[in-house]
């Protein structure tokens, strides 16, 4: 049987509505693990039935790092004004824009990573894997680069404050907790005597 307070301890952790923690406990069987996994597929799931509808509002936040030396922008739509004027939004928003700042990201998903740039990176990785079997080798540089683009691509990166996270689940966790689109619209970071 599924208590409250273990409905209240997976609402606290992710912020959705006591229903879908509840259910998603009882389809556990009251594993909190199992439940947490549950509820982000089904963020995955709701994002996915979302995405062709309209952005109509957002929210722009900015983050200085301590010493003032970098900083960042991000521009956080979403479909209404009641939910791009809720603090928890505008709290992701500058995660998000801390997340700029501290990471780095050139492109902010894997469609915006051009084929020409693949394949220069392909260029440097087909060194390493001179000697090896052909039929592995795909596989091998496929593999290297996910593995580089993933710390260049805003959306896949692990959230700095939690390495689990990756960007977009933060992103898909936030649709399943205001019920509409949300989406990066663009970003920038700014350092200091960088040009």
């Amino acid at each position: 049987m599924i208590t409250m307070e273990q409905i209240k301890e997976l609402r606290d952790k992710t912020e959705v509505s006591v229903m879908q923690c509840k259910k998603a406990l009882e389809e556990a069987g009251g594993d909190m693990d199992k439940a947490l996994i549950i509820l982000r597929k089904k963020g995955s799931d709701i994002a996915s039935k979302k995405s062709d509808r309209t952005l109509g509002s957002g929210r722009i936040a900015s983050y200085v790092h301590g010493n003032g030396s970098i900083g960042s922008l991000v521009e956080l739509r979403s479909e209404t004004d009641f939910v791009s004027k809720n603090d928890q939004f505008y709290a992701l928003a500058y995660d998000i824009a801390m997340q700029v700042a501290a990471a780095n990201p050139t492109y902010l998903k894997r469609e915006d990573v051009a084929e020409e740039e693949k394949k220069k990176i392909l260029e440097v990785f087909e060194k390493e894997v001179i000697g090896k079997p052909e039929e592995i080798k795909d596989k091998i540089l496929k593999g290297k680069l996910d593995s580089y683009l993933a710390d260049k691509i805003l959306l896949e990166q692990p959230f700095v404050k939690d390495g689990g996270v990756k960007i977009k689940d933060l992103i898909e966790s936030a649709i399943q907790k205001f019920g509409e689109k949300i989406e990066i619209a663009r970003f920038a970071r700014f350092n200091v005597l960088e040009k």
